[in-house]
This record gives C-alpha cells, structure tokens and sequence, in this order.
C-alpha cells in the first residue's frame, strides 16, 4: 500500500498546530541506520488509509519527496473525540531484518460449527490480533483461524492453527498455549428453558 509524505524543519507544538489547522498531519519515521525524520502528511489521505484493516498489518511504500521505502505503521495518536488524526509513527523496514508487529486474526466457518449449529452457542472472539515475527516479505495482512470444528464449550488454541511459512508467534514470559476463541453457552437460554420445564413437571405431577 503506498502513500506520500514530505519531510518537515518546522518542529515543536506550534510547528504541529500550524499543520494540523493546514489540513497536515505531522509525523515521524525512525529505525535502520538513518536517523529519524521528521515528516508530514496529508490528512485525507492518511485518514482514509488507516480505516483500511491492512494499512495496519503491511509493508507500505511511503513516497518520501518522491522517492519510495518502505515502513510499517507503528502508531497512531487520534484527537479524543473529532475524527482527526493528530500524528503518525512509522518505522523503516529492512528486507533482511524480521519485524515483530500485530496481526488481526480472521475468524471463518463459525456458523458451521457444531457449538453453535448443533448446541446454539455463541463464539467469543478471545483475541482478535496475534503478535508475530517474521522477515517483511513473510508478513501475512491476517491469519485465518478456522472455526468449523469447534464444539460445545470448546476453544480454539494457539497451536489448533497454522501459521504461514516464515511467520512465528512471538511469545511472552511464560505464556502457555493461548485461547483464540471459545464456545459459551447463550446466558440464560438453556438454564431458562430447563428452569421452565421443571416448573412443568411439578405442575403436571400436582394437578395429577
């Protein structure tokens, strides 16, 4: 995905307010062997890009002043109640170095699972992003976690899924296999309809 910035001199709180009252977005690339630069945006464009789910988990080509490199998305500040991007930080990407960044997780055939056609269960999504490691050209835009086999009460692992070629978790202290969803009964559904019958039963068995 490609987008464009130019580099910026101007630099402190009043630099970044004349920006933003212009319609710019100030921002800043970091990381490789070059120091980091203080850029700017358009902020149209940029708005526009990061409601896009793969401009947040993909190798871009930011056009600096017209000449291309590539950068992940590392974070983004937003104005606490206008929809207004207030400043972007990226990091450059070396083809021969790995990069650890978040990865949505994509969730398919849960309609088709026993828990939910057969038992009538709901699916929590436990984890809706996975942390992984990998060389740029390896970066997946998502990971499809398959839910069609899940049964009642059960949960999806970690090591239930595959990941793609070249792509590792990235794991935390002594973190254990982890739960990507999980099968729960509808509150009150079943509870309620056996509380019911019961209360029929005694009913019946009075009246007889």
């Amino acid at each position: 995905m490609k987008f464009n910035a130019t580099t910026r001199s101007d630099k402190g709180t009043s630099a970044s307010r004349r920006l933003r009252h212009a319609g710019r977005v100030p921002a800043i690339v970091y990381g490789g062997t070059a120091d980091p630069l203080s850029i700017e945006l358009d902020h149209n464009e940029i708005f526009h890009a990061l409601r896009k789910e793969a401009f947040h988990a993909s190798i871009l080509d930011m056009q600096l002043d017209g000449k291309g490199q590539q950068v992940l998305l590392r974070a983004v500040q937003w104005h606490p109640y206008k929809p207004q991007v207030l400043h972007v930080d990226f990091q450059r990407v070396d083809a021969k170095q790995t990069i650890t960044t978040k990865v949505p997780l994509h969730f398919i055939n849960g309609d088709a699972s026993p828990a939910v056609k057969i038992s009538g269960q709901i699916i929590s999504h436990v984890m809706t992003e996975l942390e992984v490691t990998c060389l740029p050209a390896d970066l997946p835009q998502a990971i499809e976690v398959d839910l069609g086999e899940l049964d009642s009460g059960g949960n999806v692992y970690l090591s239930d899924i595959t990941l793609p070629q070249g792509v590792t978790h990235t794991v935390h202290g002594a973190e254990s296999d982890l739960v990507l969803a999980a099968a729960l009964a509808k509150r009150g559904g079943d509870t309620a309809a056996e509380a019911g019958g019961d209360d029929a039963e005694g009913t019946q068995e009075a009246a007889e």
